[in-house]
């Protein structure tokens, strides 16, 4: 299976839709462990990702992912805006002037990631942030090959629901130390409806 330009942007319309109709839940999610605006934020962005994606017309996925890293570096409030847009800019520039991306691409893709996101956010795993999601999912794409997409769906899901029993070491949850424990992260959240998403555009098919 590869993404082409269609499917990343059918991919960017169902995560748009899955952070919209969950926007209050995951600014319940932040008010417990953050500042609360972590939904607002996220729907905001992208919405206006949505908005610059409908008018544009892109030649390779890379281009497309550099728009939406573009848009969620300026439209995003808090943590969440250069963290999501490092990880975009990431990607565009490891799939550069690709028309498709194989799963070999998406991984590397993925991986440069996790890079970006370690170097802005200064965390790692375990840390209760995005990339207890992120790794896990890059580990899973790395070892199977072809990727079973389903299995990725569920190996992003069960990172994310591991987060509720970590000690947060990272960002304004820090603040709150042991009592931290027993709140899934917000962060971890959106990532997972990033994979999620992904994972249903590659099993639709061409």
């Amino acid at each position: 299976m590869e993404l082409t330009v269609k499917k990343a942007k059918l991919w960017m319309e169902a995560l748009n839709e899955k952070i919209q109709k969950h926007k209050e839940y995951l600014s319940e999610l932040d008010q417990a462990i953050g500042d609360g605006d972590h939904g607002v934020n996220m729907a905001r962005g992208f919405q206006e990702v949505m908005n610059k994606l409908s008018d544009a017309d892109y030649a390779t996925p890379s281009d497309l992912l550099k728009d939406v890293a573009m848009v969620l570096m300026s439209k995003v409030g808090g943590a969440s805006g250069p963290l999501y847009g490092t990880a975009f800019l990431k990607m565009s520039m490891a799939t550069k002037n690709k028309e498709k991306l194989t799963e070999e691409d998406l991984t590397l893709a993925v991986e440069e990631a996790i890079k970006g996101l370690e170097q802005r956010g200064k965390a790692q795993l375990k840390d209760k942030t995005m990339l207890d999601v992120w790794i896990p999912v890059h580990h899973y794409m790395k070892q199977n090959s072809p990727i079973d997409w389903g299995n990725l769906e569920a190996t992003a899901k069960g990172a994310m629901e591991a987060t509720k029993e970590l000690l947060a070491l990272k960002g304004r949850a820090a603040y709150l130390k042991e009592r931290s424990v027993g709140h899934i992260d917000p962060g971890s959240v959106s990532s997972y409806y990033l994979f999620q998403t992904l994972a249903e555009t590659m099993r639709e098919g061409d």
